[in-house]
């Protein structure tokens, strides 16, 4: 029988969290890298809890360090990888462009090394909308025009380029998803988000009905029908179930491909605060803050291709992200603490 064990980087943080959680539950053997700079160690502690340290095996270890990347991969030789360890915050990455640069351009690079040097050829690579930037038709498809608009947009968009080239060079077979706004946590409260500050909406606007803190506005005045920016939002859970059958796919011999992911609408940021409110049947304050840079008015996703290749649509909407980070914030209203 062949190994069922996978690799994910970044999977101490909130997304790559959800994704090892949903492989252990797949029967999958996960091991996880990770740096903890913006990760937690106590994700890892409770999933290991859970499954047992022979199911989760953890490495902190920073993607830039090749030479401590290349020891795991010698050791634990994954047949594919779940590659989330990058840095996503678009309003530090327009103030300090050289840690995107550094983390997600070289981190990916020593990846793929690390990768060929085993003979792992299977990758799934986190990559994002924000590599489009303003979109010139909706709703936009792979083939959209690429031009970020901030430096961690161009930052994935190299990272694309580097996975590109390793699959026509080097063998390497990879799928690769766009995501769009992502939102929710685990529906049982047993993993969330818990980055300080967070600059994902429906999160923010849940900490604020629950009187965690204050909600604050950031977005820029824009072009919409109510001013305010208007973004597709994913369900964590949902975007774990289809890097599971990303990974199924490659496995059982897939070519490589590009997807976006999305739900295939857009909703506009006073919209999802009016759908908070409702939901948590709160009507908190809104607060106006710094406007954050490098932000577009309107962009949401055709998922079409996703949907006939992977077999994939989404289940879960606006409510059920709401009602699952108002378990998780109950549970947990600071998230993990470091």
């Amino acid at each position: 029988m062949k190994s069922k064990k996978i690799l994910i980087t970044g999977g101490a943080g909130y997304i790559g969290s959800h994704a090892v959680l949903a492989s252990l539950e797949k029967g999958y053997q996960v091991v996880v890298v990770d740096n903890l700079f913006r990760g937690y160690k106590q994700v890892i502690d409770v999933l290991q809890k859970k499954f047992g340290q022979d199911k989760l095996r953890f490495y902190q270890v920073d993607l830039t360090d090749k030479k401590a990347l290349d020891e795991v991969f010698s050791k634990e030789k994954p047949r594919a990888v779940m590659h989330f360890g990058a840095l996503c915050l678009v309003n530090e990455s327009m103030e300090k462009p050289e840690l995107y640069f550094r983390n997600n351009v070289l981190g990916t690079l020593n990846l793929l090394e690390a990768m060929d040097e085993v003979g792992c050829k299977n990758l799934v690579f986190s990559s994002t909308c924000a590599i489009y930037g303003e979109s010139t038709y909706l709703p936009v498809d792979e083939k959209h025009p690429q031009f970020p608009t901030n430096p961690y947009g161009e930052s994935k968009l190299m990272a694309e380029k580097e996975i590109v080239w390793f699959s026509k060079l080097k063998n390497l077979n990879s799928v690769i998803f766009r995501y769009f706004n992502v939102a929710g946590a685990n529906i049982d409260g047993l993993i969330g988000d818990s980055k300080k500050p967070s600059q994902l909406l429906i999160q923010n606007a849940v900490r604020g009905a629950l009187n965690i803190e204050e909600f604050k506005l950031t977005c820029p005045k824009v072009d919409t029908k109510d001013g305010t920016p208007v973004r597709d939002y994913i369900n964590v859970e949902d975007l774990a179930d289809v890097h599971i059958l990303a990974v199924e796919y490659l496995l059982g011999g897939g070519e490589s491909d590009v997807f976006n992911l999305g739900t295939g609408k857009g909703k506009s940021i006073l919209e999802i605060i009016e759908k908070v409110k409702q939901v948590t049947g709160v009507n908190f304050n809104i607060g106006k803050s710094e406007v954050r840079k490098g932000e577009y008015a309107e962009i949401y996703a055709d998922i079409s291709k996703v949907s006939k290749i992977l077999n994939w649509k989404p289940k879960r909407g606006i409510r059920e992200s709401v009602e699952s980070l108002v378990k998780w914030y109950k549970n947990k209203p600071n998230g993990w603490q470091y």
